[in-house]
């Protein structure tokens, strides 16, 4: 298995139709990501070409506690479901992870479902109890913490700058506002 990342718009289309079937597994009829965002899609293939596992990397600028700083965060994490408990998901998202530090990210910000949090955490991601990432715009916000959520902030902190202020981040509603498409990353 080999993982490839590609600037949205560049996957081949071949690997973007099996990526796209896969994602329908879970998530039928979504869309693609905001461009705004910056989208790269992370794809774990098989020697045979086939996808196993795929997610999206968004990025944005994000001003929290008067401070700037470049955020990334993990969408549309999928594993092919004949190909679950395999180890596959989990070395994508880690491989995800390494690529935004490398990337230059300041921090990494996303949610994912409370029963999903020892999954990301096995994969190098932290667990921030308490902080509510908010999505969607000022005037038509979109928090984790909405009603029927059962969501967890998960976070990578890579640059010095952003080590030294994770406190801040922790138990804190983070405003993300990345727009109308991709409501929370």
């Amino acid at each position: 298995m080999q993982v490839r990342t590609y600037a949205e718009g560049c996957v081949p289309a071949e690997l973007a139709a099996r990526a796209d079937a896969l994602r329908a597994q879970v998530w039928a009829g979504g869309g693609p990501p905001d461009p705004a965002l910056r989208p790269v899609a992370m794809l774990l293939v098989s020697p045979e070409g086939e996808v196993a596992a795929a997610l999206d990397v968004l990025t944005k600028e994000i001003e929290h506690e008067g401070a700037r700083y470049r955020a990334a965060g993990l969408s549309a994490v999928v594993t092919d479901r004949a190909r679950r408990g395999r180890g596959h998901g989990r070395r994508l998202v880690a491989a995800a992870r390494e690529w935004i530090a490398a990337d230059g990210a300041d921090i990494g910000l996303f949610t994912c479902d409370r029963p999903l949090r020892p999954f990301y955490e096995s994969a190098g991601w932290e667990a921030l109890e308490g902080t509510v990432l908010v999505g969607g715009t000022p005037g038509d916000p979109f928090p984790s913490d909405g009603p029927g959520f059962d969501k967890v902030t998960m976070a990578g902190f890579f640059t010095a700058r952003a080590r030294r202020a994770a406190g801040s981040f922790r138990g804190r509603r983070i405003a993300l506002y990345p727009g109308e498409i991709d409501r929370l990353w």
